[in-house]
């Protein structure tokens, strides 16, 4: 009888020390102390990408790629003696046509930074780059998701359709769906089949709808972590020496 009032004991004061989120920079900073330190740095994978019009697959490509956080991201698409890349690096975005560059562009991949990047920067700073991407972190609700409970950031209820939000799985704490407000319309980005990779998570599947209409699907496979990548694969000058 002792043992199971001791055992009683503790589970209600695991109950009691559970808060739960009242907004969504307190589901962030439960992100966060999970997986700050823990995420991996690196990450190379291939990617079928299928790109559709109108509900029909109209390409089909294999990309690789090779991630580095907090920023830096970079596509090398079949066959690899076209030349034809994309790199992501900071804020800037470049890319390569028949061993060229042909545009460089001020336009930051949002995705590697909540996908994962945002482990890699101080809170302050996460939270500070959250709000600039424009989500509310005063909003949370709870909700579900494709049968498992999810965390909302950025919105206060299921009927908000037209703001910025994050959609995170409340057990795991990745993110699974993403909503957000582009060129007048929304952005759909549905991230699904999660896989452990090191101390964190990787989606193998990836869906974008613009105005509810699919346009690409990403499916991934060949996860590695190298112990380090050359930050020189990643700038843009160096590119000619990096070509496989």
């Amino acid at each position: 009888m002792k043992t199971k009032f001791i055992l009683a004991a503790f589970a209600m004061l695991a109950l009691m020390s559970f808060t739960a989120p009242k907004t969504g920079e307190d589901v962030l900073k439960i992100m966060y102390n999970r997986y700050a330190g823990k995420w991996h740095r690196t990450l190379t994978f291939t990617q079928k990408t299928e790109r559709f019009r109108n509900d029909s697959l109209k390409s089909t490509q294999m990309w690789h790629e090779a991630m580095l956080a907090p920023d830096k991201l970079r596509i090398d698409i079949e066959p690899f003696d076209a030349g034809n890349s994309i790199i992501f690096r900071g804020d800037s975005t470049y890319n390569f046509r028949n061993g060229q560059l042909r545009a460089a562009s001020k336009d930051e991949n949002d995705l590697i930074f909540l996908l994962g990047g945002l482990y890699f920067y101080t809170w302050d700073n996460a939270v500070a780059k959250l709000k600039a991407l424009g989500y509310d972190l005063t909003k949370t609700y709870e909700t579900e998701w494709k049968g498992k409970q999810v965390y909302v950031i950025g919105a206060s209820n299921k009927n908000d359709i037209t703001s910025n939000q994050l959609w995170v799985d409340k057990k795991d704490m990745f993110l699974v769906r993403m909503l957000e407000k582009a060129r007048g319309t929304t952005e759909e980005c549905i991230f699904e089949n999660h896989v452990k990779v090191g101390g964190g998570w990787s989606e193998t599947k990836a869906s974008f709808y613009f105005g509810g209409k699919l346009l690409q699907v990403e499916t991934y496979s060949d996860y590695a972590m190298p112990a380090t990548l050359d930050e020189k694969f990643f700038d843009p000058k160096q590119y000619e020496k990096y070509v496989k």
